[in-house]
């Protein structure tokens, strides 16, 4: 038997190329989206802007001004605690168990921030919590926090704070 070998068309060739870009270009372009906007955003700047007064409030326990920045009907998922319903709820277990006693940061570089078409924005990061009189007593968990954008006022709707762990300092 003859052993022909059949060169492609540079049309076949270019085709296939065009392909196989696709092919491996998808992956990394989704890669990239689930990063989130970048940081030159303005949506990302004003989520950024808006974690920071919201965490700014709880750190300093201004319980008026955290409870402004919430929704009356907020849903708040924890891993550790459960289910939490309606701003007062939320407003009294910080007032109980946060104040004077837990401080968050956002951990750097963890920030990522998506729009939600016709409702506001999710934001999804890494927070580390510390205790002030025990400054070797470090946590972090993950968070997704749900903002919506309403006559111009911008609240936190439902957050899930979870896989909260110890951190060695």
């Amino acid at each position: 038997m003859l052993n022909v070998q059949r060169v492609p068309s540079p049309m076949k060739v270019a085709l296939l190329s065009v392909i196989a870009l696709a092919v491996c270009a998808t992956p990394l372009a989704r890669a990239q989206s689930a990063q989130g906007l970048p940081s030159t955003d303005p949506l990302y700047k004003t989520v950024a802007a808006l974690d920071a007064a919201l965490f700014d409030a709880y750190n300093t326990c201004q319980l008026d001004k955290l409870g402004a920045m919430v929704d009356e009907n907020l849903e708040f998922y924890h891993d550790q605690t459960g289910l939490a319903v309606g701003r007062q709820t939320f407003v009294d277990a910080i007032k109980n168990n946060i104040c004077g006693k837990v401080h968050r940061e956002l951990v750097p570089g963890t920030l990522e921030v998506h729009p939600l078409k016709g409702y506001g924005a999710v934001e999804i990061g890494v927070h580390r919590f510390t205790h002030p009189n025990d400054p070797t007593a470090l946590g972090e968990a993950r968070f997704v926090t749900l903002w919506q954008l309403k006559d111009g006022m911008w609240t936190v709707t439902r957050a899930i704070s979870f896989d909260h762990h110890p951190v060695n300092p």
